[in-house]
């Protein structure tokens, strides 16, 4: 069982700031949490219904701090409408540990916004086998809850940094394709990637900043076959565009 001040304690991590702050994250759900066991990631604390416990009780070793709790007092921890049987609190990685590159493609974001389409981009680079993703200051943290819940796992396999996106792009020795309205046409490449390059996605209505465009060395587009639509999702572009360069 949890005390009423533990809870208290607990539910102060609803807060980004304090997450940040103490560099954990907040995990929730049973696949979710099972993503998180296998991973190897450090779980400092394990909050779960009895219906949880009764299933994957044999894992309570593996973690931290464990406490059952009630729906209600889940209700409490949870930035979810629907909170599903498991809370957990994890350490963020030391991203200097993690490995870079499993495929020929760095995938760069400039400035996105919505946490749907970070945890999507992310998902999305996951299932192809990117595992190095590199974002701007301003881009939203890849620990926003609403991120790690998009990412469905994708978090604990991708090494994501937060750099001065320009001077990272001038500095990383690679072609860099940039998402553009007026670039070559993707579907007019004469072949898949093969070499080491970046794919720069910009911001979901302001698309890339001026100081990241000038790095790109090859801008590249998504011909607007219907002629009517103002833009893509941004998470919808990076997939057609990853599956192109490297699928």
């Amino acid at each position: 069982m949890i005390s009423k001040n533990k809870l208290k304690e607990l539910a102060a991590y609803r807060q980004q700031k304090r997450c940040d702050e103490e560099a954990v994250f907040v995990v929730e759900g049973p696949k979710m949490a099972a993503e998180a066991m296998a991973s190897g990631f450090a779980v400092k604390v394990l909050c779960a219904t009895e219906e949880w416990r009764a299933e994957s009780g044999e894992r309570r070793a593996e973690s931290g701090e464990f406490y059952e709790v009630s729906q209600a007092e889940l209700e409490r921890l949870s930035n979810m409408r629907t909170p599903n049987q498991v809370w957990m609190l994890v350490e963020r990685p030391d991203n200097s540990s993690l490995i870079t590159h499993h495929s020929s493609l760095v995938l760069a974001l400039d400035r996105i916004q919505d946490p749907g389409n970070m945890g999507t981009i992310m998902r999305t680079a996951d299932w192809y086998g990117i595992r190095h993703i590199v974002c701007s200051q301003d881009t939203v943290s890849c620990y926003n809850p609403k991120v790690v819940q998009a990412s469905m796992g994708a978090i604990f396999r991708t090494r994501v940094d937060y750099v001065d996106l320009p001077q990272w792009l001038a500095g990383c020795g690679m072609p860099v394709y940039g998402a553009t309205l007026d670039g070559e046409p993707i579907t007019e490449l004469s072949s898949r990637n093969t070499e080491p390059s970046v794919l720069l996605i910009g911001n979901e209505g302001r698309g890339i900043s001026a100081e990241a465009l000038a790095a790109v060395t090859r801008p590249v587009t998504i011909p607007n076959r219907g002629g009517t639509a103002e833009s893509l999702n941004a998470s919808v572009a990076a997939a057609i565009l990853i599956d192109r360069l490297i699928g």
